[in-house]
């Protein structure tokens, strides 16, 4: 009886340990991986170490370039400071430098060789002006007044003078006019326009080009303003406007 007591059941029977093998441990990063907080954390840590790269790039990329100019190599390698120096020269003209030009805006310049041989013997009738300056701007014609349209100019001494072209352009007009005389047009730039009366001959014909300086004639008489004798009337249009040529024109000298 005791002998069937003390026999143990197939499923209550010890383990059995083989004598000298060791006991097999749980390693020490599956106990840490087994934790809940390693994943998050991992992921946490590589996210980051990601941003942080990326960081560093665009830093990287923002950062100028090196701004010490390269020399020029004994093989003819030309460097950084000579393409930015072409850059610089070449700035605004386009792909075809040499195509490309300069326009030089010219002034408005007095219609004579010297203007200390001349000066303002009748001004321009100018609406703005006082009664006394209106007075002095009309022109009698028989019994007719006529505000004068530019500035008329003289010699002291009556004698005649050149005619020179106030402004670079071309001549769009020589004509004969009885009350006038001689008179000469030439059209400008910025819708600018010139006219030359009581000239007593005219060395330019319908078309030319002239450069500002050029002579155009010489000063003569008129019908209209017989008691000027020898002068030179002269009329600025600004977009077929009537303006003050003393405005436009510089002081005298």
């Amino acid at each position: 009886m005791n002998e069937q007591n003390n026999k143990k059941k197939p499923h209550e029977e010890s383990p059995k340990i083989a004598m000298g093998e060791p006991v097999v441990q749980v390693s020490a990063w599956k106990k840490l991986l087994s934790k809940r907080w390693v994943y998050p954390a991992a992921y946490m840590a590589a996210a980051a170490i990601i941003l942080t790269l990326v960081w560093v790039y665009q830093d990287a990329s923002q950062k100028p370039l090196d701004s010490t100019p390269a020399s020029v190599s004994e093989d003819g390698v030309v460097g950084t400071q000579d393409l930015m120096a072409e850059d610089n020269a070449n700035e605004g003209l386009g792909e075809d430098p040499a195509a490309q030009t300069v326009a030089v805006a010219e002034d408005l310049a007095w219609p004579v060789a010297n203007m200390a041989d001349v000066s303002v013997v009748k001004p321009f009738y100018d609406s703005e002006g006082s009664a006394e300056d209106h007075e002095a701007a009309l022109v009698q014609y028989n019994d007719t007044f006529i505000a004068n349209t530019g500035i008329d100019l003289a010699r002291s001494d009556n004698e005649s003078f050149e005619v020179t072209a106030a402004l670079g352009g071309k001549v769009t007009r020589v004509e004969e006019v009885p009350l006038y005389g001689l008179v000469v047009e030439i059209t400008h730039a910025n819708n600018l326009k010139t006219v030359y009366e009581s000239l007593a001959d005219v060395t330019v014909k319908q078309d030319d080009d002239v450069k500002q300086g050029a002579v155009i004639g010489t000063a003569g008489r008129n019908e209209i303003e017989q008691e000027l004798g020898n002068h030179v009337h002269f009329a600025v249009y600004e977009n077929d406007e009537l303006i003050n040529p003393s405005s436009v024109l510089p002081k005298n000298q």
